[in-house]
């Protein structure tokens, strides 16, 4: 029998927590639209309402919450909905979702580190900046950030998507949220809205007018579901994770990898490595082979033929980002499994130092 499959690319999407799972069979079994004024639409926006409480709740969140599909359209809603038109400024590291959310907005650069520059930030603007970066899991000082953009009199938009659940959330005036990449169902998100004045409405629709659609009931109670497993916005798991990540950094670099991000802060479930003279894809298809998921970075954009533009932004030339590939961990990940893919990476290394000499 050929071993089983090892999963590293929960960046891209995790596996839905078994009460999430449970949560969404049952709201399929009793469905009725929250919005309809008879006995069992009544019933059904009590859930809602009730699922939203809760989220707020395991998030440590006390404002307003925009049921949306996901971060994606979170992230349209926060660029481009202003109740008073302002400039937008996003970080040049950001998911691309941001990037072609329809906003007229003016890039940040960013440093080798992979940290946001904000100098000559304009009074008033909107600044958008992932809290860690879905390719290199470099978090960015928010703290610092927010009290910079608050100086300006701005406004922050933070992408939360890979650290919703992990991490408590970051202070921020606007942040968007993933379910499924926090073990919840796909295509159900949400956008935080410290004062929903911010935003212009609909003028119709769902939400309070803010987002049009039926709600999708049965994926925002496997939502809620999947949140309450991260107890009070902070995975226990996640600790683990960062002392076997450190493992598997000290290892690429001794067989002559790098890094990416390594002298910044990272979240403990994102890694993202080069082997120098074998290319992302070749490395790719010889991990996969071995039994390996992972990938060549952004779900949204492996398949392109592009070099990343996170990477570019950090300066690393174009040959070296056709060499990296991202390794990302979820709640199901394992110790061995994480010194089972070290030996494949350690092997597929000593190939190419054997080929080179």
């Amino acid at each position: 029998m050929s071993a089983p499959r090892i999963y590293l690319d929960h960046a891209a999407t995790t596996p839905m927590l078994p009460a999430a799972r449970e949560a969404m069979a049952d709201a399929l079994g009793r469905w009725a639209n929250p919005s309809s004024p008879h006995r069992e639409g009544r019933a059904a926006r009590a859930a809602l309402e009730e699922a939203r409480a809760r989220i707020k709740a395991a998030l440590g969140w006390q404002h307003e919450l925009i049921f949306t599909s996901g971060a994606t359209e979170s992230a349209a809603i926060a660029l481009t909905r202003h109740a008073i038109p302002r400039p937008v400024f996003v970080s040049a590291v950001e998911h691309s979702a941001v990037l072609r959310s329809g906003a007229d907005a003016t890039l940040l650069p960013i440093g080798a580190d992979g940290i946001v520059q904000l100098a000559g930030l304009p009074d008033g603007a909107i600044v958008a900046v992932q809290h860690a970066n879905n390719e290199t899991g470099i978090l960015q000082p928010i703290e610092r950030i927010a009290s910079d953009v608050a100086e300006a009199g701005g406004i922050l938009f933070v992408d939360c998507a890979q650290t919703a659940g992990k991490l408590p959330l970051p202070d921020a005036d606007l942040i968007a949220v993933s379910a499924h990449k926090l073990s919840g169902p796909p295509g159900i998100g949400a956008l935080l809205v410290r004062d929903i004045g911010l935003l212009a409405p609909l003028g119709q629709g769902q939400e309070k007018g803010y987002r049009a659609g039926t709600e999708n009931l049965p994926a925002i109670l496997g939502f809620a579901a999947a949140l309450e497993g991260a107890s009070d916005g902070t995975a226990p798991w996640v600790g683990a994770q960062a002392e076997w990540r450190g493992h598997l950094d000290d290892m690429v670099v001794r067989l002559g990898g790098e890094v990416i991000g390594a002298d910044s802060s990272r979240i403990p479930t994102i890694a993202a490595y080069r082997l120098p003279g074998l290319s992302t894809e070749a490395q790719l298809i010889r991990l996969d082979m071995a039994g390996f998921a992972v990938s060549a970075g952004s779900a949204c954009s492996s398949g392109s033929l592009h070099a990343s533009h996170v990477l570019a932004a950090m300066a690393l030339s174009e040959q070296a980002a056709r060499e990296v590939i991202r390794v990302s961990f979820g709640r199901t990940t394992t110790e061995p499994e994480v010194r089972a893919f070290a030996k494949a990476w350690a092997e597929m290394a000593r190939g190419v130092s054997a080929q080179a000499a």
